[in-house]
């Protein structure tokens, strides 16, 4: 794929401006944003994505199209996962409806900042090193191994209480109350830490979690760091008004991790698939590549949508379900 620096610059260029305009908007009216804010500006992302892919098909090659409709889809799905534990923290720490949208943007904000420098690490080691592509298909299949685990444990700890978030908490005076969105407040002369402190720390701890997963799953879509990074990008943006729009809906998405597992197992086994079809290890098959069928890029978009859509049908029906019994119990 020829991308030229203009089309690079354009894309960071309007990737900063629309995360400038987002941060002086809210810094200007802190509020909750009502349904009809945060459904217009989500369409207006989504629709923005949409374009953009249209664009990279026409300009571009269907291929490249079809990979970033399938990395974008994916990074949504992870992105949303991401979503999911944002709202535990937020719950956790109790933070005021009218502080989380700065809350949620500057997790945003740091999001794209681990996933531009592991993107930028991972199209490194590829050019390096092909079979890095073992350990990123060996990574996620790990990975999706500990989200049924998690699942089956039914595994409900505090999202906040993490090592990084621990130790801050025993090393540092904290205050008990928010003072909006200060992190550092002066009292009777003894500087001290506030909760909003701990909330964005937990949120990039979050976020760099999560970035460890997502990029090695975005490559294996794409290798194309063009691609890897609008798609993020458009993963990204939105997610503030997502979280107001289905913050309840979210947590009725019960299998979602389910879903995931399954999808990132997936992707998982076709890098390993690719990586033996590209082999040069000595001692897999004497450094030879191995005559392995690669999966194509329109049957891994066929499987996230139809696990996705599953994961969704199946979430909804059973907490319906289990609403019912409660109302009849």
């Amino acid at each position: 794929m020829n991308v030229t620096p203009l089309e690079w610059w354009i894309t960071i260029g309007v990737t900063v401006a629309v995360l400038l305009f987002d941060v002086i908007i809210i810094a200007r009216r802190p509020h909750e944003p009502s349904m009809k804010e945060a459904g217009l500006a989500l369409s207006v992302y989504i629709g923005l994505a949409v374009a953009f892919g249209i664009w990279v098909s026409s300009f571009h090659g269907g291929q490249y199209g079809l990979e970033f409709f399938t990395g974008w889809l994916t990074e949504y799905s992870l992105s949303v996962d991401n979503l999911f534990i944002f709202i535990i923290i937020m719950a956790s720490f109790k933070v005021p409806r009218v502080y989380q949208q700065e809350a949620l943007m500057i997790g945003i904000i740091l999001a794209l900042i681990f996933r531009g420098i592991f993107i930028a690490l991972g199209a490194a080691a590829i050019n390096q090193f092909s079979w890095i592509f073992y350990i990123f298909g060996l990574f996620l299949v790990y990975t999706a191994y500990g989200l049924v685990k998690s699942y089956r444990a039914h595994d409900e700890d505090d999202a906040g209480d993490n090592a990084v978030v621990r130790f801050a908490e025993r090393h540092f005076a904290v205050t008990e109350e928010y003072h909006g969105m200060k992190m550092l407040v002066n009292i009777d002369g003894k500087r001290f830490l506030t909760p909003m402190f701990l909330v964005i720390l937990a949120l990039g701890s979050t976020d760099l979690l999560f970035a460890l997963d997502s990029i090695p799953a975005i490559y294996g879509i794409t290798q194309e760091p063009y691609l890897v990074l609008t798609a993020n990008i458009f993963a990204l943006m939105g997610l503030r008004q997502l979280y107001f729009l289905l913050g309840g809906l979210l947590q009725r998405l019960v299998y979602l991790s389910i879903g995931l597992a399954i999808i990132l197992a997936f992707i998982g086994v076709k890098l390993v698939l690719h990586a033996l079809h590209t082999n040069e290890l000595p001692f897999i098959n004497g450094g030879e590549h191995v005559d392995v069928p690669e999966v194509p890029t329109l049957l891994s978009l066929a499987v996230i949508i139809v696990v996705l859509g599953i994961t969704a049908v199946a979430s909804l029906w059973k907490t319906r379900d289990e609403d019912r019994r409660q109302t009849l119990g």
